[in-house]
This record gives C-alpha cells, sequence and structure tokens, in this order.
C-alpha cells in the first residue's frame, strides 16, 4: 500500500506516518518500494508478526523505568523489592504484546487471554 493511502484511510498525517514506515522499515516489519508501482508491504507473513515487534522497532524497550530496562536497574534497602516488580510487570506486558500478532488484529480476532482481560470491568476503570 501507498502511505499516503494509509495515511488518509487512519486519518493521520502522511509525514508522521513516513517515520513510523521508516522505523518499521529499519525493523525489518516492513518492505519498501520506490517508484509508481511502490508502497509498503510487511515483509513476512502477518502471523509472524507481533504487536511487541511494532512497539520495539517504533519506541524501542516495551517496558521502561525511567528510560531504562528493568534488567538495568539497581535497589537497595527498602526499596529492593522494586526491582521484581518492575521485571514481572515486563514480562506481563510482554506476555500479552508478544502473542498478539497483526494478522490477529487483521482478522479482528484477538487471543482468548486478551480478550478475557479486556472483559474485565476494572480494566475499563481510570483510576
Amino acid at each position: 500500500m501507498k502511505a499516503e493511502a494509509i495515511a488518509a484511510e487512519q486519518g493521520i498525517p502522511h509525514k508522521f506516518l513516513e517515520g513510523i514506515l521508516g522505523d518499521l522499515r529499519r525493523a525489518g516489519v516492513v518492505d519498501s518500494r520506490r517508484g509508481g508501482g511502490g508502497g509498503y508491504r510487511l515483509a513476512r507473513e502477518a502471523e509472524r508478526i507481533t504487536v511487541a515487534d511494532v512497539i520495539r522497532a517504533v519506541d524501542g524497550p516495551i517496558v521502561s523505568v525511567r528510560g531504562e530496562r528493568p534488567t538495568g536497574l539497581e535497589y537497595t534497602g527498602s526499596a529492593r523489592p522494586l526491582l521484581p516488580l518492575w521485571i514481572a510487570l515486563r514480562a506481563n506486558v510482554r506476555r500479552i504484546l508478544e502473542g498478539v500478532t497483526v494478522a490477529d488484529i487483521a482478522a479482528d480476532a484477538l487471543p482468548a487471554p486478551v480478550r478475557a482481560l479486556a472483559a474485565e470491568p476494572a480494566a475499563w476503570e481510570n483510576p
């Protein structure tokens, strides 16, 4: 697809989308071809591209604390329990994002565990 068509369909600025597509291309998520018949396409099957792949390509690490990966943190004393807390948070976020593929989204077929979490009323509350 051409970037212009994607931008129009999704209602986002073309230049903004070009930046995202560039990140995705550098990460090997999409391929691009120049010219009249050019555009962007997935670099591999949609079933093999996870939401985590896309987020990492565009934003970097999925979970960071003060800009650092949790594994790079160190806490002492009474703050020591924070490290396993951040690691557990990262593990849960990764479990969800690595378990959902582009194909799942395209088919409107999120995995059952994701649907179950989203169905919990508390998930929709703003604390």
